[in-house]
């Protein structure tokens, strides 16, 4: 089995974020079997909730819903829906056509919840100018890092994805001088060199995946988005099971050590959501694990 193309990809020029809710009493064999057919893990990556495989009583090793945190600091939200889809292309346009097409193929019985459409800027970089993704492991460690192996049929090649709305305060970031910016996120901005006297609350000291026990290192795909006046970033980040992500969110929160991560004052998710990416089929997408 071979994982769904576009989570080892880089990001695309725009992408639309499509969540949606199981309708109650309704079996979602028939649709999601419709859906998978018509994603071909390039253009249109799908995950499933844990919700969705409980009503259908697969067992998928690690999946969870996102979780809980009563003492963080700040508030994560806890928005868990059933299905995901994640449209990738270069035009916007043809983004929201394919995603009315897949929509109306899983209506009978999904509903069509939260959109989100997001674009790259300039280099993939987060709208406060700052590279995202810096250090992304790439080549076989991406694969080591986002794809689970030795799971067996229909597990095999499949991955989970953490997905989070953060939305930016725009004026209360650009009123910090240039060099409190920089301490937030732990780099300088033009040169994206650490920096080594950052403050312990850097964003860069507190993910620093390395610096897990075990290492904790996701492949991220963030993006920015923009609604109206509103904009931020869309957080993504595939790994091979939920561990490393969660174990990233605490240390952000102050779980680990009390000392919250600084990007909390500016930035802060509106959402949190878990999904299962299944692998690749000769079809499409393989939801054999599923039983579907």
């Amino acid at each position: 089995m071979t994982p769904q193309v576009a989570i080892l990809d880089p990001v695309p020029d725009h992408a639309r974020h499509l969540f949606f809710d199981l309708k109650p009493g309704t079996d979602p064999r028939a649709a999601l079997r419709t859906l998978a057919a018509a994603c071909d893990g390039l253009g249109a990556v799908l995950g499933v909730g844990a919700g969705v495989a409980g009503v259908l009583g697969g067992q998928i090793k690690g999946l969870r819903g996102f979780p809980a945190l009563p003492d963080a600091k700040p508030q994560i939200p806890v928005t868990q829906r059933a299905l995901w889809l994640w449209l990738r292309g270069d035009d916007p346009g043809d983004l929201v056509r394919k995603g009315h097409a897949l929509t109306a193929l899983v209506v009978p019985a999904f509903s069509l919840v939260q959109v989100i459409d997001c674009f790259r800027y300039r280099d993939s970089r987060d709208l406060t100018g700052y590279e995202d993704g810096t250090e992304n492991p790439k080549d076989e460690a991406a694969v080591e890092a986002a794809i689970a192996r030795g799971q067996g049929t229909g597990l095999e090649g499949s991955s989970f994805a953490a997905v989070q709305q953060w939305l930016h305060d725009f004026p209360v970031f650009d009123a910090m001088p240039r060099t409190e910016q920089d301490n937030h996120f732990g780099r300088n901005r033009e040169s994206n060199e650490e920096l080594e006297d950052a403050p312990e609350s850097a964003h860069v000291k507190r993910t620093a995946q390395e610096d897990f026990e075990p290492e904790a290192f996701v492949v991220r795909r963030s993006m920015p988005w923009s609604a109206g006046a509103d904009a931020g970033l869309v957080f993504l980040a595939f790994g091979k099971s939920f561990d490393a992500f969660e174990a990233q969110l605490r240390r952000m929160t102050g779980h680990d050590d009390g000392i919250v991560d600084g990007l909390f004052d500016f930035t802060r998710p509106l959402t949190g959501d878990f999904y299962w990416c299944p692998p690749m089929g000769a079809a499409g997408i393989d939801l054999s694990a599923l039983g579907v």
